[in-house]
């Protein structure tokens, strides 16, 4: 993979003058109103309901969502799979609708790598290059450049069923390559990967990017960590629809919408009263207790935190701790279940004045599988302070 020789001071000024320089011109892939929808009258099925995006040149883009929420469709309609019956797609400024796949210049890596079983690693990477008539002296320079750049260059030779899976997932990546594409589809690309390979891959991808500046990629999971480790935003999407869209960090801390905090880091979403709301910050009550609060600026027009309205309060499990009974401040809870994992243990907890509302708390899981927990036993639990963020409450 090829390195990178830049400090990171100097990384940090190219990645912003490269932003700054994407803000003038026509962005690599525009999303226009899309939607997709499979049959007529009673039996259609809407796989894509008014989606809108734009993915700036260089910029790495991740659909995330449960399976069904039209992330895949989403990329298909982009690379010419499926054609939108609404809407419009665009590179570059570039009208692409109706152009059949082979007609838009862009690199796809499936989850099912896609191979040429009876072509040898060169032959494979060099076909997307034929198909679009490269002269024979360029294929061969551009098939070398392609797998170097995912360390396979002494792999040429060889048949797919000679190789692991993660490296044919490098062969299909390379074939993709191969064509200078603008714009890179990764749809599920690690999926059919065992775990440590998965993690290998992730840092080869991230590695890739590194080494892409310009080109712009789109890439479909419903694993969160990937997407929290690769984009520079990412779309939560369900039930067909772009749900929220944000850089990684600011889905993560200040979910705009219950669904979000629940799907991206499995947040506690407990139900809370709002008090006084001073700038970003509120005071609330739950569990006849008033604790600090975070309140995000809503976006214009959509709602504000006025006093005694309803909200949620999102916080995570490893932000919430287990203390002994007699703790100041601590709210008694009863453990329903305990299950280790390894580095933490996840308890299930019911807390007292949370009615019947179960939270998840994770503890640090180095006492091993035994039952440090006992089922039915109680516990003090303290949230922290701030105690979470404040989350519009489901309509």
């Amino acid at each position: 993979m090829t390195e990178i020789g830049l400090g990171r001071a100097d990384t940090a000024s190219a990645q912003r003058a490269q932003h700054q320089h994407a803000e003038t011109r026509a962005p690599a892939i525009t999303f226009d109103r899309v939607g997709v929808t499979y049959g007529r009258g009673k039996k259609a099925t809407s796989a894509l309901i008014d989606f809108d995006l734009r993915v700036a040149a260089g910029e790495t883009v991740a659909l995330l969502g449960p399976s069904g929420s039209g992330k895949s469709t989403a990329l298909n309609a982009l690379a010419g799979f499926v054609r939108p019956t609404s809407g419009s797609v665009r590179l570059s400024g570039r009208d692409v609708t109706n152009l059949p796949p082979a007609s838009r210049g862009i690199g796809v890596v499936l989850q099912s790598y896609a191979l040429f079983p009876h072509m040898r690693v060169a032959d494979n990477v060099a076909f997307g290059l034929k198909a679009h008539r490269v002269r024979r002296a360029e294929v061969a320079v551009r098939v070398a450049e392609a797998l170097d750049m995912v360390g396979m260059s002494s792999y040429g030779k060889r048949l797919p069923r000679e190789l692991s899976g993660g490296q044919q997932q490098r062969v299909a990546i390379a074939r993709a390559l191969a064509i200078r594409p603008r714009v890179l589809l990764l749809d599920e690309p690690l999926a059919a990967l065992d775990a440590q390979l998965r993690q290998s891959m992730l840092a080869e991808l991230q590695r890739l990017k590194e080494a892409l500046p310009d080109t712009a990629m789109l890439y479909v999971t419903h694993d969160q960590s990937e997407a929290l480790a690769l984009a520079d935003r990412i779309v939560v999407m369900n039930n067909a629809r772009l749900m929220d869209v944000d850089t990684a960090e600011n889905l993560w801390k200040r979910p705009p919408t219950s669904f979000t905090a629940a799907f991206l880091g499995g947040a506690n979403l407990i139900p809370c009263t709002v008090g006084r709301v001073i700038g970003t910050s509120a005071l609330v009550t739950f569990a006849h207790k008033t604790v600090n609060a975070v309140a995000p600026q809503p976006a214009v027009g959509r709602f504000d935190w006025a006093p005694e309205s309803k909200a949620l309060l999102c916080i995570r499990p490893h932000a919430i701790r287990v203390v002994s009974l007699g703790d100041r401040d601590a709210l008694r809870a009863t453990v329903n279940a305990a299950v280790w994992r390894g580095a933490t243990t996840r308890l299930v907890l019911s807390v007292s004045g949370l009615a019947d509302q179960l939270i998840d708390v994770d503890v640090p899981g180095n006492v091993g599988p035994g039952t440090q927990f006992e089922l039915g036993s109680e516990v003090g639990v303290r949230f922290p302070e701030p105690a979470g963020v404040l989350v519009q409450a489901a309509s």
